[in-house]
């Protein structure tokens, strides 16, 4: 199976966002923002080369498998 590379942008906090391209894993992913930015509260991610929105999930609603 390829890589599938996404731009992920996440919500940290009330102001801040935060952007990562080449996410190729989002399970991994959100285990990563939960230990760098323990009150992540949302995240939308898009495909790397179109821009089109594949999907979101929250510190609550995870990812289950790759999409």
């Amino acid at each position: 199976m390829a890589n599938k590379r996404r731009t992920v942008i996440v919500k940290v906090d009330q102001v801040k966002f935060v952007k990562y391209q080449y996410v190729n894993n989002l399970v991994s992913f959100a285990k990563f923002l939960d230990k760098r930015f323990p009150g992540w509260r949302w995240a939308n991610f898009y495909d790397h080369r179109s821009g089109q929105q594949l999907g979101s999930f929250t510190s609550r609603n995870r990812p289950k498998g790759h999409i």
